[in-house]
């Protein structure tokens, strides 16, 4: 196959608002020792892209400084070293960062084969939020069939898929959601009860059923101690965002006293070779799950990459249900 010198991108002019987000010519980046090219079909959009337009999440100094952490599309080339895959495969996959481009570059254990009858544009949705969920509510957090798990966001890309695989894994699913319409779209995915956190709350909701076994929570802030008097003794707590904030006043003595465990990730600094475990994880365990249909992306829209600026309007103001999408080619 041959490539073209030059392609075009979507690159961050500086930090700040959607609208500094514009297309751009950059070479065609050539894989190294274990990593593939993709030429990319879709890429998701997911917050830490918002978050490094906003100056606010530095890509790892080896990673492209294009956003973009996630696509869908074909092998276009390979490095040396390469074994899983060969030009032309069909693939969705975890990026170090550049998916906002007609090519990006990957390890080759992070690529995935795309589920037997999916689209590339929903497999897009896949990596990011698959390798978040899994490597946070059961390889660290230890989810287990008949525990009590509750997400907040539930009608996110996070929270639309964290619903279906705890409910797939047999638990029992509580989340919260900023409207009717997405309470609606949390229960029809599987969650046994869903919270409009304008109207409840969901410490007393969570006491009067025990409390929660796991809570998975993204939004930080003042959730943080309302998260710890939410959980059951002996429960868990795993932090993957802070939404409105990192830093917050907390008696630990509540913590130490119900034996409590508050822990948390961010996937992009990890390394390699935690990356290729969790999509050894997913593909054991969580493909089948699509193949049986318990799971299967929510999309919400879907925008041509040269308006990604649009797409990240939409992500900033929270009215969207599951995931948004860009279309490269």
């Amino acid at each position: 196959m041959s490539l073209p010198h030059a392609m075009t991108a979507i690159a961050i002019t500086e930090p700040g608002g959607p609208d500094v987000l514009q297309p751009v010519s950059v070479p065609v980046p050539v894989p190294g020792y274990g990593q593939i090219l993709i030429k990319i079909a879709y890429a998701g959009v997911n917050r830490p892209d918002a978050l490094q337009r906003a100056g606010a999440y530095a890509p790892p100094a080896s990673a492209s400084p294009l956003p973009g952490l996630e696509c869908a599309g074909h092998v276009a080339a390979i490095g040396p070293g390469v074994v899983r895959w060969s030009v032309g495969g069909t693939i969705c996959a975890l990026l170090p960062g550049g998916g906002y481009a007609e090519y990006a570059l990957t390890n080759e254990a992070h690529a995935l084969p795309v589920p037997m009858g999916m689209t590339l544009r929903d497999a897009a949705c896949l990596p990011e939020t698959c390798f978040t969920v899994w490597s946070n509510m059961v390889m660290r957090g230890g989810l287990k069939a008949g525990e009590r798990f509750l997400v907040h966001g539930g009608s996110s890309g996070i929270g639309t898929t964290a619903i279906q695989i705890a409910k797939a894994l047999g638990a029992r699913v509580f989340t919260t959601a900023g409207s009717a319409e997405k309470v609606a779209a949390c229960l029809k995915l599987g969650a046994e009860v869903a919270m409009n956190y304008h109207d409840e709350d969901f410490v007393e909701v969570l006491k009067k059923e025990g409390g929660a076994n796991l809570i998975l929570d993204m939004v930080g802030g003042s959730y943080l101690p309302r998260n710890v008097k939410a959980l059951a003794d002996d429960g868990r707590l795993v932090q993957i965002a802070f939404l409105t904030g990192p830093k917050v006043e907390l008696n630990f003595a509540e913590v130490m006293m119900r034996r409590l465990t508050i822990t948390g990730s961010t996937l992009r600094p990890q390394s390699d070779l935690a990356k290729a475990r969790y999509a050894e994880a997913l593909e054991t365990h969580v493909w089948p799950m699509i193949t049986k249909g318990a799971l299967a992306p929510v999309v919400d829209s879907e925008f041509p990459y040269d308006q990604a600026a649009a797409a990240h309007w939409r992500l900033e103001s929270s009215g969207h249900i599951g995931k948004i999408v860009l279309k490269v080619s």
